[in-house]
């Protein structure tokens, strides 16, 4: 008599993915392992052009000795703009004549694929330490550095390189806001206050601070916070997401060795069979 296979470590799991950009492959991810999605988009991205005119300008008069990548998706905005903009190939050559650093492997992938060599790509976990870590060595006093923030500026980055003695130019190519429609996050406030989600999965710290602000909407953050504490597996991508979590009242039960979306699945998936008591 063959034993029963066993049965998929999400298999009658509610997963909630906060995630925009990629919710469809994700949501494919945890059926894949036997779960349930529930996509609850959080974040929209609005483009702010003038600041890729600023970019711009600045790589193609060499106003700048230093170009810091926070994000790949930031990397790729900027010189998608520059290549509407006819300045693409200026742009690369004004990158590759200066210092480039990638915080991570998204914004470094960017730049190989454009012929760009990064003389510094941060190592794990890839947080704002870790920038001002790899530009150690280099004296920054009087130096004009471009910093390529994501939907909301790195202030500490800016300040700490500022206390260096660096001369910034900021740049953002979209703003983080919510989504026009926010109907699934109100209801995954609901579903999660009345115990139907088994594991909530962040992947940026503003996905956090925009389902709290939600929530806060309903008059429903500390019910929610508890719940969360109470009831949910929460993962949180990386470090930096972690401490937003925790910002907001709840402590995350599972951060992946690798920030990436698809190891926050599996470490969940594991989590969920080494605690299931059968």
């Amino acid at each position: 008599m063959r034993d029963n296979p066993p049965m998929p470590p999400l298999s009658g799991r509610r997963i909630a993915l906060l995630e925009s950009r990629k919710s469809d492959e994700l949501s494919e991810l945890v059926r894949r392992l036997g779960g349930t999605a529930l996509s609850a988009p959080s974040v929209r991205e609005v483009p702010r052009h003038d600041d890729a005119d600023a970019f711009i300008e600045a790589l193609t008069t060499r106003r700048v000795d230093v170009a810091i990548f926070l994000t790949g998706v930031g990397a790729t905005a900027l010189l998608d703009d520059a290549n509407r903009r006819g300045q693409q190939a200026a742009v690369l050559d004004g990158l590759r004549q200066i210092t480039v650093a990638c915080r991570g492997p998204k914004p470094l992938g960017v730049m190989r694929r454009f012929g760009v060599t990064p003389a510094i790509v941060t190592v794990r976990p890839h947080t704002t330490h870790e920038v001002l870590d790899g530009l150690g060595s280099i004296d920054l006093h009087g130096k004009r550095v471009l910093v390529a923030h994501y939907g909301e500026r790195s202030t500490d980055l800016t300040w700490a390189l500022r206390d260096r003695g660096a001369a910034i130019v900021e740049v953002c190519p979209y703003e983080w806001a919510l989504p026009e429609d926010v109907t699934p996050l109100e209801h995954l406030v609901r579903e999660a206050i009345a115990g139907h989600v088994d594991a909530m999965l962040f992947t940026s710290q503003i996905q956090c601070r925009h389902l709290f602000k939600i929530a806060a909407q309903l008059d429903s953050a500390a019910p929610l916070s508890a719940a969360m504490n109470r009831d949910v597996v929460v993962g949180a991508v990386g470090p930096v997401c972690a401490q937003a979590i925790r910002d907001a009242g709840v402590t995350p039960d599972v951060i992946p060795e690798s920030p990436n979306m698809a190891s926050l699945i599996a470490a969940v998936a594991d989590y969920f069979e080494l605690t299931d008591p059968t």
